[in-house]
C-alpha cells in the first residue's frame, strides 16, 4: 500500500499510513507492506542527519504501533530512518498487535546516479543486535524471520529496495531458511522501461525462491527535484503476478497468497530442499494472526490445462502436438516399424491419436498409407461415429480397414457362458478386449505398433478396460487431459486447410464422449454418454490438476471448485463428482501402474515411471473422511 505523503512531515505521513492500515484490516488483510522510509519520506536527503527528523520518526513509529493495536493479528511493515549505536540505518519495522516485533536494516545502499544513501546511512548487518524503544528491548538485524505460530508455513522475511537488485539478495537466504513470504519496502523511482524491468525482477525472484513476494514502492508526494516516484505495488507468487498497481495512482493492491501451494512446491522440488540452511544465523520472532474465512480474491481457471488467451492457447496447442509427434517419431525410428495401427472410433481421443500419428509419419518421411486405421463396429457403434472415422481416414490419406466384431464377440460370450442380453461390465469389456486383440495382431501382421488413444483424464478415473483400450505399444495421449484434447483437435481443424477434414473434425468435437459399448437408442443415437456416468470432464480435470499438481486436500478443493464453478454447477453436484473422482483415482491406480510409454506434455502426468509413483493398493480413507465432513457440514 502506498500512502500519499509529505516529505519530512512525519505526523501527516503516519496518519495516512494508519488510515490505509485500517482500510486493509476492514478487507481482512493479515499482511500489509508500506514503502521504504514512508514515515519520513525517502527523499529527505541530508535532512536525515537532523536530530529533529530522527526523533520524530521514532515517535511516529511508536504512535503507529499504538494506533494499530486494535488491528488484531495483522502484520505491518513500514519504513523509517533509525539510529542504533550512533549509526543511522534505513529500516523496515515489523509491527503486530501493538508491538514492534523487530527492525530489519537495508543491507545494500546505492551510491550512484541519483541515489547516495551512504552519505547518511550505514549498511545493515547480518546478525541480531538489540535496541531499545521505550521500555522494549527489540531485535535489529537483516537476519530476522517473522514466524506465525497458528498458520502453518507463514514465515516472513524482509528486505529493503536495493537489496532485491543486487546479485545475491538477502531474500535468497531468507527463503532457504524457511521464509515463504518476502516483503520489500521500496522507493524505486520511475524511468522509461523501469516498470517492466521491476515487474520481471519481482516475478522472477518469487519463482526462484518458490515464495510470495510483496513489493511496495513510494509514490505520490515523494517526487522531488530530479526524481519521480510512481507507487508501483506488486504481489507475486512463485512466478505468477497476483496483482500489480497502476503507476502514479497510489493503488492499494490486494491478493490471496496460497501458502499450502508454496509448501507443496517446495516439498516436491528437491533442488530447493538440497540448499544448505544456516538457521543458527537467524533469529525467529513469533507472532499470532487472527484467522478468518476469506471471500477469495484469487480466481481459478475453469480449465487449468488450457490457456484462456487465444494466442497462448494456439501456441500451447502447437507445442503439445510437437511433443507428441516427436515422441512418437523417435519410437517409430528406434523400432524400425513399418506401420502404425490405430483403432479409429470416430471419437475425440482416437482422432487426436490419428492426427499425431500423421504428423509423426510426415516427420519421418513415411507414407501415410502405412497408417492402418481399423474401425471395428459392434453393438454400440452409431452411424455418426462410423462415418466420421471413414472420412478422417480418407482425408488424411491413411489405410482404412473395417472389421465387424459382433460375431467374434458373440462367439466369445457363448464360449464363456455369458448371456448377451445382460449388458454388464463383462458385456462392455469383452468388446474392448476383442478390439485390442485385433489391433495387436494386425500390428504383428504389418510389422507395426499399436498407437494408444486413451487420455490422461480417463487414466486418472480408471475409465479404461484393463488390457483393453488401456493397453498399447505407445500411448500418445497419455498425459493430455480431455479438456485439452478438445482444443488440440479444434486447433488442427482450424489450421488444416481441408474443408472436408475440418467438417469431420468439428463433428467429432460435437459428438458426445462415449465408449459406445451399449446399443444405441431407438433413434440410432449414442445411449451411453461418459459424462453422465462419471461426471463432467471439466470438473475432473480441475480436480486432477489441483490434487496432483499441488496436493490440495478435498476440503480446499471443494471450496475453490464451488467458487470457480458457481455459475455452472450447484454445490451438491460439485461434491458428488469430487467424491467420485477421489474414489476412482485411488481404486484404479492398478491400471496406471502398468501403463505403456507415452510422451509427457505438461507438469501433471500419471506415468508410474516418474510423475505418479503411487501404490496400487493405497487406501483412500483419509480423503473420504474429509469428504464425509463436507457432507455433514452441508447436509448433503
Amino acid at each position: 500500500m502506498t500512502p500519499v505523503i509529505r516529505v519530512a512531515d512525519c505526523q501527516y505521513n503516519t496518519d495516512r499510513i494508519i488510515e490505509l492500515a485500517k482500510e486493509a484490516y476492514s478487507n481482512d488483510v493479515r499482511l500489509v507492506v508500506f514503502p521504504e522510509m514512508c514515515i519520513t519520506g525517502y527523499t529527505c536527503n541530508d535532512l536525515f542527519l537532523q536530530e529533529e527528523l530522527i526523533r520524530k520518526a521514532k515517535e511516529s513509529l511508536v504512535r503507529l504501533v499504538t494506533l494499530t493495536r486494535d488491528l488484531k493479528g495483522m502484520l505491518i511493515f513500514a519504513g523509517l530512518p533509525y539510529e542504533h549505536d550512533c549509526k543511522l540505518y534505513n529500516v523496515a519495522a515489523a509491527i503486530c498487535d501493538g508491538k514492534i516485533l523487530g527492525l530489519v536494516p537495508k543491507r545494500y545502499l546505492p551510491n550512484y546516479g541519483e541515489f547516495y544513501e551512504r552519505r547518511q546511512f550505514t549498511p545493515g548487518f547480518e546478525k541480531t543486535e538489540w535496541t531499545r524503544i521505550g521500555d522494549d528491548n527489540l531485535p535489529i538485524g537483516s537476519n530476522l524471520l517473522f514466524r506465525c505460530t497458528n498458520m502453518n508455513g507463514f514465515v516472513v522475511g524482509a528486505e529493503v529496495c536495493e537489496d532485491l537488485w543486487v546479485p545475491q539478495p538477502p531474500s535468497i537466504s531468507h527463503a532457504i531458511n524457511g521464509a515463504t513470504v518476502i516483503v520489500n519496502c521500496s522507493a524505486s523511482n520511475e524511468t522509461v522501461g523501469k516498470k517492466q524491468y521491476r515487474l520481471e525482477l519481482v516475478k522472477g525472484q518469487s519463482a526462484r525462491l518458490v515464495s510470495a513476494y510483496v513489493y511496495s514502492s513510494a509514490g505520490e508526494g515523494e517526487s522531488t527535484q530530479d526524481i519521480v516516484f510512481g507507487g508501483h505495488n506488486i504481489i507475486c507468487e512463485n512466478g505468477t503476478i497476483l496483482g500489480s498497481g497502476k503507476l502514479f495512482d497510489n493503488q492499494s493492491v490486494y491478493a490471496d497468497i496460497d501458502l499450502d501451494k508454496l509448501r507443496s512446491e517446495r516439498r516436491k522440488m528437491t533442488t530447493f530442499n538440497c540448499m544448505e540452511t544456516d538457521k543458527d544465523k537467524y533469529t525467529f520472532i513469533d507472532f499470532t494472526t487472527s484467522l478468518v474465512e476469506l471471500n477469495l480474491i484469487r480466481k481459478y481457471e475453469k480449465t487449468p490445462f488450457v490457456p484462456s488467451d487465444k494466442a497462448k492457447k494456439e501456441e500451447r496447442c502447437e507445442e503439445i502436438l510437437n511433443i507428441q509427434t516427436y515422441g512418437l517419431k523417435k519410437r517409430l525410428v528406434h523400432t524400425g516399424c513399418k506401420s502404425a495401427v490405430i483403432g479409429l472410433s470416430g471419437g475425440l481421443d482416437s482422432t487426436l491419436a490419428l492426427l499425431v500419428t500423421v504428423r509423426a509419419f510426415d516427420a519421418c518421411g513415411m507414407d501415410r498409407s502405412r497408417i492402418i486405421c481399423v474401425t471395428m463396429p459392434c453393438f454400440g457403434t452409431t452411424d455418426r461415429t462410423y462415418n466420421n472415422a471413414v472420412t478422417l481416414s480418407k482425408q488424411l490419406g491413411t489405410t482404412l480397414r473395417e472389421i465387424n466384431i459382433k460375431e467374434a464377440v458373440s462367439l466369445h460370450f457363448r464360449d464363456i457362458g455369458h448371456d448377451e442380453s445382460v449388458h454388464d461390465v463383462t458385456y462392455e469389456n469383452g468388446q474392448a478386449r476383442e478390439r485390442t486383440q485385433i489391433l495387436m495382431d494386425i500390428a504383428n501382421q504389418t510389422e507395426g505398433m499399436v498407437i494408444g488413444t486413451g487420455d490422461m483424464s480417463e487414466l486418472a478415473l480408471g475409465w479404461a478396460t484393463y488390457n483393453g483400450d488401456h493397453m498399447s505399444m505407445y500411448g500418445v495421449n497419455a498425459s493430455v487431459p480431455k479438456t485439452l484434447v478438445r482444443h488440440l483437435v479444434r486447433f488442427y481443424a482450424d489450421t488444416c486447410n481441408d474443408d472436408k477434414l475440418k467438417e469431420a473434425l468439428l463433428d467429432v468435437l460435437d459428438t458426445p464422449v462415449s465408449p459406445e459399448l451399449l446399443p444405441p437408442s431407438s433413434d440410432g443415437n449414442i445411449s451411453q454418454k461418459t459424462e453422465d456416468l462419471v461426471g463432467p470432464y471439466e470438473l475432473h480435470d480441475f480436480f486432477m490438476y489441483h490434487m496432483l499438481r499441488f496436493g490440495v486436500s478435498p476440503e480446499k478443493l471443494f471450496r475453490i471448485a464451488k467458487d470457480t464453478f458457481k455459475d455452472t454447477y450447484d454445490e451438491y453436484t460439485i461434491y458428488k463428482w469430487l467424491r467420485t473422482f477421489v474414489w476412482r483415482f485411488f481404486s484404479q491406480q492398478f491400471k496406471r501402474s502398468c501403463l505403456p510409454d507415452g510422451p509427457k506434455v505438461g507438469t501433471v502426468a500419471v506415468s508410474p515411471r516418474g510423475d505418479l509413483r503411487m501404490p496400487s493398493d493405497a487406501s483412500s480413507s483419509l480423503w473420504m473422511m474429509e469428504l464425509d465432513n463436507i457432507k455433514s457440514r452441508y447436509g448433503f
